[in-house]
This record gives structure tokens, sequence and C-alpha cells, in this order.
């Protein structure tokens, strides 16, 4: 989830080995924590649609972390890909 990922860049910045972190390996971990919140919101839809729903508070709140991981991920991906535009561009 988002926090997730902002601990990990909390904890890269102050680890400072970036050269031993592969940017493919972050990359994996913000996916399968993306993936994971929003395996938790379909359950929590779920919950909410068959009425099997203990905590109704917490369902929602699940539902809008993942709706909000979504968007940083999206986002993560449009500037990604904006950087790798960018270096391509670039005369060596």
């Amino acid at each position: 989830d988002s926090l997730n990922i902002n601990n990990q860049s909390q904890n890269i910045k102050t680890d400072n080995s970036y050269a031993d972190i592969e940017f493919s390996k972050i990359l994996e971990k913000a996916t399968d924590n993306l993936n994971s919140t929003q395996l938790k919101a379909y359950d929590s839809m779920e919950a909410i649609a068959t009425g099997k729903v203990d905590n109704l508070q917490e369902a929602v709140m699940n539902i809008d972390k993942a709706e909000l991981s979504l968007k940083l991920g999206l986002e993560m991906k449009t500037k990604t890909i904006n950087a790798y535009r960018e270096i391509i561009k670039m005369q060596v």
C-alpha cells in the first residue's frame, strides 16, 4: 500500500546504498503492495455487497486506501515513462 511505499522510500533515502538496490526490485515490491491492497478492497466490496461485513468503516477505508494507492501507482507509472522518454532524447 502507499504507506508501505512511503516507508520504503524513506528507508532507501536514509540507507545511502543506492547501488545495492535494483530499481526493478523496488518496482516489484511496490506492485505487489498495490496488488494486495486492491485484493483487500475487492474482498471488502464483496463483504459489503453480500452483507457479511463486520466493520463497515474498515471496509470503506480499505476501498479508499486501494483507490488512493492505484492513483499513486498510475502517477508513478506516468512519471517513470516520461523520465524514460527524456533519457531516450538525450544525446550521448
